[in-house]
């Protein structure tokens, strides 16, 4: 009896950790919005880190969260540091990591608390026919073995996708001002 109580208790901790090599590392997400606003003004507006506290929904869920800054905003090296209670914001930090004047920044996430991870992020900036600006906003993330089995219940692409949103949408009201 306790011979197979015990191999039934192995085969439900294995079962989870099997699957687990089944199942994807990696995600990547990105959403978009029209904002009628010249290219430059909105390019100028979102290379400036310090104003992700306006429109980023992580900025906006703890008004009371601790930040520092480091660098010269709008410029490779720049950090932009937060550390909350809150968490769902956690402790962090993001740096730019590259700027393609007029058209592209990419930042260097670095979540510290409630979990350890480095990931890239982008926003980017395309001018439309119609004059208006399209943004994109991008990130990706990396799970590892055996955490990965988390995607198995939770849907990070829509989860974060949605947050992207949010932000995205908050963005085209303060520059259609």
């Amino acid at each position: 009896m306790i011979k197979k109580i015990s191999l039934l208790l192995a085969f439900i901790i294995a079962l989870p950790l099997i699957a687990a090599l089944f199942i994807k590392n990696d995600y990547a997400v990105e959403q978009q919005i029209t904002i009628h606003a010249n290219k430059t003004q909105v390019f100028n507006y979102i290379k400036l880190l310090r104003n992700q506290n306006n429109y980023s929904k992580w900025a906006m869920m703890d008004p009371t969260m601790t930040k520092t800054y480091q660098g010269l905003d709008g410029r490779v090296g720049f950090i932009s540091a937060w550390d909350s209670t809150n968490a769902e914001v956690g402790k962090g930090e993001q740096e730019i990591i590259a700027i393609i004047p007029g058209e592209r920044i990419d930042f260097e996430l670095r979540f510290i608390k409630p979990f350890a991870a480095t990931e890239p992020a982008f926003m980017t900036t395309t001018t439309l026919a119609t004059g208006s600006t399209q943004v994109t906003w991008g990130f990706k993330g990396h799970m590892a073995y055996p955490m990965n089995i988390l995607f198995l219940f939770t849907d990070f692409e829509q989860m974060i996708g949605s947050d992207l949103q949010t932000g995205l949408d908050k963005l085209k009201i303060i520059l259609e001002q």
